[in-house]
């Protein structure tokens, strides 16, 4: 009898065993499954995070851009004003010539400089139109209102964008647009106005739905009417800036009167027009004394 009650015993025990080793086993996974559900929510959590401060990061680095510009906007609009303040520094002030460049890239007046003559010129002119494209640029820079500059017909293998290149430190990043499309792929013709000094039509009015066009041609040899022939070429209108309008001949001991201005001239004239409405004061600012005119 007593090795029957011990038999049961020892089954009696060993199903405990297995039980406590099966709940043993089954505690264990719990331990797995849960420490594996954990990992992946603190995984998917990090990754929230992460999202989200960056988030905050490009936010934080937008507001800071605004609040950049703005500044430099409340500096322009003080110099603007003319009210006393402390002197820009060089590095304000080319931020903000860019700045105005940028927006001139989405409203300001459409100037071209029509470059589809360039193979006309010697050498040496070519190297003088290199030179005055880089003071029209330095114009544009340097104007409260700047234009929306366009070098058209600019082909990339001429000998102008060369002599451009090794001539003015960092061309290839002025901004504006250079195209060996000419004027009339990107505008429509009864939008463009070219200016010739031998248009009969005087320019008397701005118009900011038009697009000017200068001929971009340095002609040492004195050869009429070729920016008139190159607007009857295009089929366009041409005007020339109101000069015998606004202006008479000043008495010289050389005797010299001349109309011809630079495309540099040309575009400084516009520009000052542009910025005080009257052709009269832009002529006696910027017309070339030693051209023989003053206004009358």
């Amino acid at each position: 009898m007593s090795d029957s009650v011990s038999t049961s015993s020892d089954r009696t025990n060993g199903v405990l065993a297995m039980e406590l080793l099966r709940i043993d086993v089954l505690e264990e996974e719990g331990d797995d499954v849960l420490q594996g559900t954990t990992e992946r929510d603190h995984s998917s959590f990090s990754k929230n995070v992460l999202r989200k401060q960056r988030h905050w990061e490009r936010k934080l680095a937008a507001r800071k851009s605004k609040r950049k510009e703005e500044k430099l906007r409340r500096n322009l609009n003080r110099h603007s004003e003319g009210v006393e303040q402390p002197r820009l520094t060089k590095r304000v002030m080319k931020a903000v010539a860019r700045e105005r460049l940028v927006e001139a890239r989405s409203g300001g007046l459409k100037v071209c400089v029509d470059l589809g003559m360039s193979h006309r010129m010697s050498g040496k002119e070519t190297s003088r139109l290199a030179a005055q494209l880089r003071r029209l640029y330095g114009a544009n820079k340097r104007a409260s209102k700047p234009f929306h500059l366009f070098l058209t017909s600019f082909r990339e293998d001429s000998r102008l964008l060369a002599e451009c290149v090794r001539m003015n430190a960092g061309f290839l990043e002025y901004m504006m647009e250079r195209t060996e499309q000419s004027c009339l792929e990107i505008f429509p013709p009864d939008h463009v106005v070219y200016l010739s000094p031998d248009a009969e039509e005087a320019l008397e009015r701005v118009d900011h739905d038009k697009v000017y066009v200068l001929g971009g041609l340095v002609d040492e040899s004195v050869q009429k009417t070729l920016s008139l022939s190159r607007a009857k070429e295009l089929g366009v209108r041409a005007v020339r800036l109101p000069i015998d309008e606004h202006m008479k001949k000043m008495p010289n001991e050389k005797n010299f009167h001349s109309k011809i201005l630079a495309i540099n001239q040309v575009f400084e004239i516009m520009l000052a027009v542009c910025d005080t409405g009257s052709w009269m004061q832009a002529l006696d600012e910027r017309f070339p004394r030693g051209k023989g005119y003053v206004v009358a």
